[in-house]
């Protein structure tokens, strides 16, 4: 990897100097688990590390100017900056004029100018030889850590130990779950489910989440409740959890998240209804290639969410904005193949700051710059999104029969794990499908079916976030569903049970 050799070698003379080490990265899943494996690594070979998180509402995301003043306060000489840092030309430059070396660990794409920093590791920028592009800021922290094992002939078997921070951030951050993703994130999870330390054991607990633990299950389970954190108040209660030792005060900081988890909830129900009842108040919007959104009294923390649940309804890349220190700042979305990174970049003379990837971006502007930002940003999808990418596919792998789901089928599937973006779990259709009873909505939301085809033994089926199918089912008539096999845990059984992808009804 390049510029790897000059940061461990920084790494080792900062130790050898007694230097003050600073462990700096951002509130996210991905930068919370950065930072509580270079520091659980670090502060049990060295004494003068410390820790420095952003908040999302006073300092914004990634290196900030309150960050460098506690910097210089404390006298550190090296920041090791995770999951952040590759467009922070300014500050680190501000941080070299106070005698501050910096090493960048990140995995966003790169601007044209890189930050002057002692060292960047980055897959993706350009020049690097490194053969897997893909690895989450988290993995990028792993890789410093591997170098510096190597180099110093030090056993790698403790840093091994914390691959399962490695593993929740690449689920969390939904980076593909290939190539080396796929061994770290196998490693991670068989360490969770192994050794939990006590802050997995506590969030199965508050989640309800019965091991052993998939990378779904750390998608839905747990990586809401670490986001909270920094979604409703300070992302530290989300690293005091990941480095707490004992198990009574683990339960206390997870239940804290659980809570926060359910305050984000409501904002976000709340906030999508408002932003959906916006483009249908608008047939101009409700025509658009794209969805950009702003109102200044929108929760920041959920405004990603609230873009994807846009494009549950709308599927087309959407921007969310809302009002933070004076400035309006956005999350994007996109849709499957649909660059929003590169579509962002075609509107950076009209805003302050931008990055991330091709699914996901975040961005700042003048709030004055709104207008003129929606009216180009429309432009440049509508040139450049094509007819297949406005409509949400979903990838059959096997048309099958019910019959042939067994647990022998099932055990077979299960080997492909983990599974997530590049490596996704297989998705059958079966054809000519009937309902075995009525129809239910658990909470309102989830579509329960019992499913059988020609007579077979009937099959649950459960379709999550899908009310919209539930009159569908409702007349007497075959269908045909997409559907993936999972398991269901009920009352100390498991059972096989198919997760709906999307039906459809026959012609009779």
């Amino acid at each position: 990897m390049k510029d790897m050799d000059h940061a461990v070698h920084r790494l080792i003379l900062a130790m050898r100097r007694k230097e003050k080490i600073m462990i700096y990265g951002d509130y996210d899943v991905d930068g919370t688990c950065s930072v509580a494996l270079v520091y659980h690594f670090l502060r049990e070979i060295y004494d003068k590390v410390e820790y420095y998180i952003p908040d999302r509402y006073k300092e914004g995301y990634g290196i900030s100017e309150q960050g460098i003043q506690r910097a210089v306060e404390n006298e550190v000489g090296l920041l090791i900056a995770l999951d952040c840092g590759i467009r922070a030309i300014k500050l680190i430059n501000q941080a070299r004029k106070q005698n501050i070396d910096c090493i960048v660990c990140d995995h966003h794409r790169p601007g044209d100018e890189l930050p002057p920093a002692h060292a960047i590791l980055n897959p993706k920028q350009e020049g690097c030889q490194y053969p897997y592009k893909e690895l989450c800021g988290c993995g990028v922290g792993f890789k410093l850590l591997q170098g510096f094992c190597q180099q110093t002939e030090q056993s790698p078997d403790p840093l091994y130990r914390l691959l399962d921070f490695v593993a929740i951030a690449i689920g969390a951050d939904i980076v593909p779950i290939t190539g080396e993703n796929r061994l770290l994130a196998y490693g991670g999870i068989q360490e969770i489910n192994e050794r939990p330390r006590p802050a997995w054991q506590a969030l199965l607990q508050v989640a309800s989440i019965r091991p052993p633990l998939t990378i779904e299950k750390v998608v839905f389970g747990f990586a809401p409740r670490i986001n909270a954190a920094g979604r409703i108040g300070h992302a530290d209660a989300a690293l005091r959890l990941m480095l707490e030792q004992d198990q009574e005060k683990a339960y206390q900081y997870a239940d804290a998240l659980h809570q926060k988890n359910a305050e984000r909830r409501h904002f976000d129900s709340s906030i999508t209804d408002q932003a959906l009842n916006m483009i249908e108040a608008d047939p101009q919007l409700t025509q658009a290639q794209s969805t950009v959104l702003y109102s200044k009294d929108w929760h920041k923390g959920v405004i990603g969410i609230v873009a994807s649940r846009c494009i549950e309804k709308y599927y087309r890349p959407t921007i969310i904005l809302t009002e933070s220190n004076g400035k309006a700042a956005g999350s994007a979305r996109s849709v499957d193949g649909f660059d929003v990174h590169d579509a962002i970049a075609a509107c950076a003379d009209l805003l302050e700051q931008f990055g991330g990837h091709a699914s996901a971006a975040g961005l700042t502007l003048c709030v004055e710059n709104i207008p003129k930002f929606q009216e180009r940003f429309e432009q440049v999808v509508a040139e450049r999104i094509t007819d297949e990418q406005k409509i949400p596919q979903i990838p059959v792998d096997l048309a099958i029969s019910l019959t042939e789901i067994t647990p022998k089928l099932y055990n077979i599937i299960r080997q492909m794990a983990p599974f997530g973006p590049g490596n996704m779990r297989p998705i059958f259709v079966s054809e000519n499908l009937e309902l075995v009873n009525q129809p239910r909505l658990l909470r309102e939301q989830h579509l329960k079916l019992e499913v059988c085809q020609n007579g077979c033994e009937p099959l649950n089926a459960i379709g999550f976030r899908m009310p919209h199918l539930y009159d569908l089912v409702q007349e007497n008539q075959p269908f045909k569903m997409a559907y993936s096999v999972t398991e269901n845990y009920y009352n100390g059984q498991t059972t096989l049970q198919l997760e709906i992808k999307d039906l459809q009804l026959m012609e009779k």
